[in-house]
């Protein structure tokens, strides 16, 4: 195959062109480009347009936000690459799909550069700011149930300082997810699973998640839900609780449990402890969920590594986590400007240098492996999520 085949798959919930080795670019069902590979940089383009890049130099991550007259280059060079495949279709090389390619070649030559970026003002009237998921999550169709965290007030998070806890009226959330529905068009088909935001909407009581659930299955048809849920708010709902919602549709749940060690998540003003996590992992495992439980490499300082490394792995070990679980390991990052960086600087609690960290995430990454059975670990950088 020459270097300069052009190269064209069409995926259930995607396509991708590329007109040469050094270029990707990769659209959504309704039409939209959504990722590109350009020149060793990759870009992904939220829903409200807004463009990211990334490009990994030597080990080190850069990450940034594109201005938008960039992102309007990149939408018109996107567009480029698409009139080029329609005008030359006995010149590709389809690897997959081929008597799909045309009609979805058509549906994203229906765009313009004006009306990508249009799709932002469309984003504001359906979404408040969609702050963080799971990785597994990434391509999940965000329904948000609630706005903000019911707790948010652990020393390191920032997400939700921005916006008080409150939930959605039933009808409110109705029209919501019909909006995302409409905002999606064709693209819905695309995703898999349902993410039910913001930080813990199953904190809610059963009563009032079962509106919401019917609401979800009745938009969405078929897609299993996800959501977060913290400890303290979690083993307030027994496995009888819990089987009842795995029975609506829930299939996962991601926990943030941080740490193992009791004295580092209380100096993270994180409710609960180790103890109380086990237990709590035990009743989602005994209710037939699946369960992502989130450790943080770095938290805490030199002042908390060793123990941190010790009591993370010993709770791992007394976790009954087996296929379909995940162990994600998530590089800390210290906001500017939240109490956990305030608190650092009085007490002394010196951050890792890179290094160190680095030594740290090896040490939990290969003692996670050897102790959480058949789930899978990963590796979770906040900074890298788009929606």
């Amino acid at each position: 195959m020459s270097a300069e085949a052009f190269l064209a798959t069409v995926h259930p919930g995607s396509t991708t062109l590329s007109p040469t080795r050094e270029e990707v670019v990769g659209f959504d069902l309704e039409g939209r480009p959504v990722h590109w590979f350009v020149g060793g940089e990759t870009y992904k383009r939220s829903l409200a347009s807004e463009v990211f890049g990334r490009r990994t130099v030597g080990g080190a991550r850069r990450r940034w936000r594109v201005e938008p007259y960039e992102a309007e280059r990149l939408f018109e060079r996107a567009l480029s690459v698409a009139r080029q495949a329609a005008a030359r279709p006995d010149g590709l090389v389809v690897s997959d799909g081929a008597e799909a390619l045309p009609a979805r070649l058509a549906r994203v030559l229906g765009w313009t550069t004006e009306s990508l970026a249009g799709e932002r003002e469309r984003f504001l009237r359906v979404y408040q700011p969609v702050s963080i998921l799971p990785p597994d999550q990434y391509q999940s169709l965000v329904l948000q149930a609630s706005f903000g965290c019911s707790w948010n007030r652990c020393t390191f998070c920032t997400f939700y300082q921005d916006r008080p806890f409150r939930v959605r009226r039933p009808e409110e959330f109705r029209s919501h997810a019909l909006g995302v529905r409409e905002l999606l068009g064709a693209a819905a088909a695309g995703r898999p699973s349902v993410f039910l935001a913001d930080g813990n909407a199953l904190v809610l009581a059963n009563s009032k998640l079962r509106h919401v659930f019917g609401v979800a299955a009745e938009v969405f048809p078929g897609k299993p839900v996800n959501a977060f849920v913290d400890v303290f708010s979690g083993e307030k709902k027994g496995a009888e609780r819990w089987r009842e919602l795995r029975e609506w549709g829930l299939e996962r749940v991601a926990i943030g449990v941080e740490t193992g060690n009791d004295e580092l998540l209380a100096w993270l003003n994180k409710p609960g402890g180790a103890a109380e996590a086990a237990e709590f992992v035990s009743t989602l495992k005994e209710a037939g969920l699946n369960v992502s439980v989130i450790l943080m490499v770095g938290v805490g300082g030199r002042r908390f590594a060793d123990a941190h490394v010790a009591d993370s792995l010993a709770l791992l070990g007394r976790l009954p986590l087996g296929a379909g679980d995940l162990v994600y390991l998530s590089p800390f990052v210290m906001q500017p400007g939240s109490v956990y960086a305030a608190r650092a600087a009085e007490s002394g609690v010196v951050p890792l240098d890179e290094a160190t960290a680095a030594l740290q995430h090896r040490e939990l990454l290969a003692g996670a492996k050897a102790r959480s059975g058949a789930a899978k670990v990963a590796l979770y950088h906040i900074d890298e999520f788009v929606y």
